[in-house]
């Protein structure tokens, strides 16, 4: 990677608002899932096992971000879906099969939709808020 890419992703990761963050987290989620998936039809193990640990780091960062006093309810049922996350991606790259990285990738294609639709909803109900 040039200097002056990796200097532009780490500024804007110091500058993003929590909400960009927590989107960028998905996005890299998904792209680790979709590359593992693609590592799979490669028959590349080392790029499956790399793609499904930073995959595996990302949804761990999400569940020890979550505020199960703040969140209650919702906190727990994502904690459950981030419990599922990591126990199919570890499915995964035991049988070296892509159909449980499927499964996570709909679910996380699922949770940056509904986050991405909630943050747009909060912006447009309390502009210069968000």
């Amino acid at each position: 990677m040039s200097y002056g890419l990796g200097a532009y992703k780490k500024t804007s990761v110091h500058t993003a608002s929590k909400e960009q963050i927590l989107l960028m987290l998905y996005q890299a989620a998904i792209k680790n899932c979709k590359k593992s998936i693609e590592a799979i039809d490669e028959n590349n193990i080392r790029l499956k096992g790399e793609y499904i640990g930073k995959l595996q780091d990302i949804v761990i960062e999400l569940n020890n971000s979550l505020d199960f006093e703040v969140g209650g309810d919702i906190a727990r049922e994502l904690s459950s879906l981030y419990d599922y996350l990591l126990y199919s991606s570890t499915q995964a790259n035991i049988k070296i099969s892509k159909e449980p990285l499927e499964g996570c990738l709909n679910v996380l294609t699922t949770l940056y939709d509904g986050w991405s639709q909630a943050i747009k909803s909060l912006k447009t109900e309390k502009p210069g808020s968000v």
